[in-house]
């Protein structure tokens, strides 16, 4: 089975979701207390730059053929921490956001079958004891070397998040509901209740444009996401092979459906519902390449 052709499909399509997404954010970015909306502007052919508003940029998505510098600032001018987006849009990001980073981890799976990597030799985890290190280490150390400052990137997460079994989601009455008990204090000054939750109340936006960059960065390079995806799985292989493993994932896939689809598997000639995304069916093609790529044969 040869899935180059599907991957391909299935990466021009994420590529077309993830520019939407950050027309979204770039249309809905607003500084708070500001009373202006920004402006949205995506490039077309690519992922070029973002929506910039008036709080922050979205340019952290750099066209091909760019120079060292402009890439730089692309990476310097990441969505600020005071960028914020009304909750509304806040939400129907997230809700396209979390299947197609989903998408994107199976896609990467998928594209690593057959890959092979080479590891490096361990490196000795417990450091030696000062007696066997000699009279150097009595000695008092010197001054401190200062850090190179590096730019830092986001990366895509190649294991799904967890499924929470036992875990009981806490439900408090919101502050606009709670029961007024009034003391026997006449003159007790009166506080009204906070006033219930407004879909356009404004919502800290800072890790979900790192998300968006973290996505980019994967759909941007998909090969190399790849072979860093086969390097966790020789990792993981040396692992099994040194003796009982426990406390590591063994599986990058979570059981049961992924996380945040609507489709339990991938049937082209089935007829969905209405509540059926673009991104689900993507997502679930996806998830069958990444099912048949963790269970084919090792043929290296």
């Amino acid at each position: 089975m040869d899935g180059t052709w599907a991957i391909e499909r299935n990466l021009e399509a994420l590529k077309r979701i993830l520019v939407m997404l950050v027309a979204m954010a770039g249309m809905g970015a607003a500084r708070p207390g500001a009373g202006g909306v920004g402006t949205g502007d995506v490039g077309a052919g690519s992922l070029g730059a973002g929506g910039v508003g008036p709080g922050g940029q979205f340019t952290f998505f750099p066209r091909k053929g760019e120079a060292a510098s402009r890439l730089a600032q692309a990476e310097k001018s990441k969505l600020s921490p005071a960028l914020t987006l009304p909750r509304h849009l806040y939400l129907a990001i997230l809700r396209l956001l979390r299947p197609a980073e989903a998408a994107a981890r199976r896609l990467i799976i998928a594209a690593a079958l057959g890959l092979v990597v080479k590891l490096p030799p361990l490196r000795p985890r417990k450091p030696k004891p000062a007696m066997l290190r000699g009279p150097r280490a009595f000695l008092p150390k010197g001054p401190k070397k200062r850090a190179k400052v590096t730019l830092r990137t986001w990366s895509l997460s190649l294991l799904d998040p967890p499924r929470r079994l036992f875990h009981i989601p806490r439900r408090p009455v919101p502050a606009h509901a709670a029961p007024r008990i009034l003391g026997l204090d006449f003159n007790a000054t009166y506080r009204p209740l906070p006033p219930p939750p407004s879909p356009d109340d404004p919502i800290n936006a800072a890790r979900l444009g790192q998300r968006l960059a973290a996505l980019t960065a994967a759909l941007e390079d998909l090969p190399g996401q790849a072979k860093r995806f086969a390097r966790w799985k020789a990792r993981r292989d040396a692992a099994i092979a040194r003796g009982p493993v426990s406390g590591r994932r063994l599986s990058p896939l979570r059981r049961g459906r992924p996380p945040g689809g609507r489709l339990s598997r991938y049937d082209p000639s089935a007829t969905n519902p209405r509540n059926i995304r673009e991104v689900d069916e993507i997502l679930a093609h996806a998830h069958a390449l990444a099912v048949y790529a963790l269970e084919a044969p090792d043929t290296s």
